[in-house]
């Protein structure tokens, strides 16, 4: 860990052990911003493509022969098969085509492949479509009156598969709190920076070859302060595991890569460091410059940056 000034003056820490000391005892309980939570704008976003839709299908709810009332529905408008898969399918794929293994009792496995992709359906495929939506349960969703409006429904659905994505928020998160400290240096001193980029586009935009250790390598920010290039890496870890040893080690591997020619800042917090102080100490020995959001706050991007 290089030892710099900023050390003594701004933490009182004048030893390479009291700043790694400060480091761990003021990791953040959390990064979670409001934008964690439910996206509303996609969800509605999603939902209201498909809504004339299932409007057509709320025609069913409720209805005493449902078999009957369901292949007139699908005669009279073809073009509301593509929805039924989004009413039970749960990854957010958007898949319109399954292979599905319908019988594997007797020790032989039988599958049956529905399409609702299709733009006309024969008397068949309604048949076939009826036994999905029987299979996966929808029937009785519907002719029980367990819901009012497969609208509403399907916002719901949406919601859930939007709190799918809260790891990639989660990380996000990480990002968007560092970029303000970011943007505010190089707003004030008249800097440039990119976020999320390769080595092509710091080429490109920034003028700077810079190596990777690997080819998909994306950087979460590149600044150029007029003089010299300075890469960032930045993450969030609110539990312990085995992935911390590992990215304390790719870390190291990417400073090796990158302090030949520019500076390497990894910007890490989060109490799951409590758990993993070896590794994160290994790498805080081996890299200059290795902070956490307290050390932000402090402003030592500004002093090392100028």
């Amino acid at each position: 860990m290089k030892n710099l000034s900023f050390y003594k003056t701004a933490l009182n820490c004048n030893t390479e052990d009291r700043v790694f000391d400060f480091l761990i005892s003021n990791l953040k309980p959390s990064n979670t911003i409001w934008s964690y939570f439910v996206n509303w704008e996609k969800v509605f976003t999603n939902t209201k493509q498909i809504e004339l839709a299932l409007n057509n299908l709320n025609y069913l709810i409720g209805k005493n022969d449902f078999d009957k009332e369901f292949k007139f529905l699908l005669k009279e408008n073809p073009n509301i098969v593509k929805v039924i898969p989004a009413l039970v399918v749960r990854d957010g794929s958007n898949k319109k085509k399954f292979n599905i293994l319908v019988d594997y009792q007797n020790k032989k496995l039988v599958y049956e492949n529905y399409d609702f992709s299709k733009k006309d359906i024969s008397d068949d495929d309604i048949e076939k479509y009826l036994r999905f939506v029987k299979e996966t349960g929808l029937k009785i969703l519907i002719t029980d009156k367990k819901i009012k409006n497969l609208v509403d429904y399907m916002i719901g659905v949406e919601a859930g598969l939007d709190s799918n994505g809260r790891k990639n928020r989660g990380g996000h998160a990480m990002e968007n709190i560092v970029e303000v400290f970011i943007k505010d240096v190089c707003d004030k001193n008249n800097f440039r920076y990119l976020k999320e980029a390769n080595a092509k586009k710091i080429k490109n935009e920034l003028g700077y070859d810079v190596p990777v250790d690997k080819s998909s390598r994306r950087y979460d920010f590149a600044i150029d302060n007029g003089k010299e290039l300075f890469i960032i890496e930045t993450n969030f870890y609110g539990g312990g595991g085995s992935k911390l040893k590992s990215t304390a080690g790719e870390y190291r591997n990417l400073s090796d890569v990158l302090n030949g020619k520019y500076k390497f800042f990894w910007i890490t917090d989060g109490m799951g460091w409590k758990t993993t102080t070896k590794p994160l100490r290994e790498t805080f020995n081996h890299n200059d410059y290795l902070f956490n959001l307290a050390m932000l706050e402090k402003g030592i991007l500004e002093f090392l940056l100028k």
